[in-house]
């Protein structure tokens, strides 16, 4: 795939997309370091992301984009973040929203998303307030963990209709807004995905027109792919839980190079040539693998789902998630260990990892307490009041 400006990526698959990303890994090389410098991609890098379609990855195909199956869509974004973690996490994100062209009206996702660089920002950590007003609602908000803030063109922010509510529960909406109505905030400084500048973003009495909104939950697809059907609450968290695995890939790829040419400490040996880091090596992998085995086998039931199963296999998904996060931890843990003092210094490219896999499993979507919910339903026990 030529890194030109696409504007139309329908026919293109997995493949097309990885093959990007190779090509790109010099210039992702290049501009690393100003990643944690300016807590953003440098504009080079998002563009060329942007240019080779890795922010349409679920556009839908009447619009022009590839509409990805979740299993493929996962491929890519673990590929992203197994070269940089910003980077995965941001291909995640952002691919990731544009699905919001399988939710919004046709017209008004067409004009969006003729823009190849269009990048929607997102947040559901917050709540904001939508009053009621002739042709759509005023809304006013502030909102946390907007990933790609310096870099989008739209904002969407959840927030609960003024008195309006179904059954015990404020009614929700998301509210899509264009970024001069948005105040961003220089929130984010943290240790771990430092380059994805997800800091906060609000706004304050901005009128929002009905057709730059829809519900969440109970949204209503305007495009028919099965992709824009699934439960936002379960396909939401997919865009985000697939990115600790091609970190922890990442870190496994990076402790590989380092045990090429690293001394086994107190030994005249390389690192590779320890049975104990030979070993450390294996174990990471075949935990990798089998993560990613359950989140595959837990999207497919999920896809595969008639209505009567459609809970558990929502449940098992959000399982699936919190596994892969805590799996992608313990890799880096004990890559870590082995490589000692290494793992600490900011010119191994293993301590990126390290941290930015402890920064990405922070996110609510992986949170653990998606065990307690499984465990509830495997004992016959109601769910708890859980959101999944």
């Amino acid at each position: 795939m030529s890194l030109i400006t696409k504007t139309d990526t329908r026919g293109y698959g997995a493949e097309d997309f990885i093959d990007a990303l190779k090509r790109l890994r010099p210039l992702i090389d290049r501009d690393r370091a100003q990643f944690d410098q300016n807590r953003r991609l440098t504009d080079d890098v998002f563009n060329a992301l942007a240019d080779a379609g890795l922010f349409r990855l679920w556009t839908p195909r009447a619009l022009g984009g590839p509409e990805l199956c979740p299993l493929d869509f996962m491929r890519v974004v673990e590929t992203a973040a197994a070269l940089d973690g910003s980077v995965g996490w941001l291909v995640g994100n952002g691919g990731g929203m544009s699905r919001a062209g399988g939710y919004l009206p046709e017209s008004v996702a067409r004009k969006w998303f003729a823009d190849p660089r269009a990048f929607i920002v997102a947040s559901t950590a917050s709540v904001g307030r939508a009053r009621p007003a002739p042709g759509g609602y005023q809304v006013s908000g502030h909102w946390r963990y907007g990933s790609g803030s310096a870099h989008g063109g739209y904002f969407m922010g959840l927030a609960a209709i003024e008195g309006l509510v179904e059954g015990d529960a404020p009614s929700l909406i998301c509210c899509y807004v264009a970024r001069d109505q948005v105040t961003i905030h220089d929130t984010w400084r943290v240790s771990g995905l430092r380059g994805t500048s997800s800091g906060d973003f609000s706004i304050e009495d901005v009128f929002v027109p009905a057709e730059r909104t829809h519900a969440m939950p109970g949204l209503t697809p305007t495009q028919p792919g099965l992709l824009y059907r699934l439960p936002p609450r379960s396909i939401f968290p997919w865009t985000v839980a697939v990115v600790p695995l091609g970190i922890a890939q990442g870190a496994i790829d990076a402790f590989v190079d380092l045990a090429q040419a690293k001394p086994r400490a107190g030994a005249s040996m390389l690192l590779r040539d320890s049975e104990i880091v030979q070993a450390t090596v294996g174990r990471a992998t075949a935990l990798l693998r089998s993560a990613r085995a359950f989140m595959i086998e837990a999207m497919m039931e999920l896809m595969a789902a008639t209505d009567d199963a459609l809970v558990g296999a929502r449940v098992t998904l959000r399982a699936a998630t919190a596994h892969a996060a805590e799996t992608a931890v313990r890799i880096a843990d004990m890559l870590a260990a082995e490589a000692g003092g290494a793992a600490i210094a900011e010119s191994c490219p293993l301590e990126r990892f390290i941290r930015d896999v402890q920064a990405s499993v922070k996110h609510i979507a992986m949170t653990p307490t998606m065990f307690v919910t499984a465990g509830r339903m495997r004992l016959g026990l109601d769910t708890g009041g859980a959101r999944f």
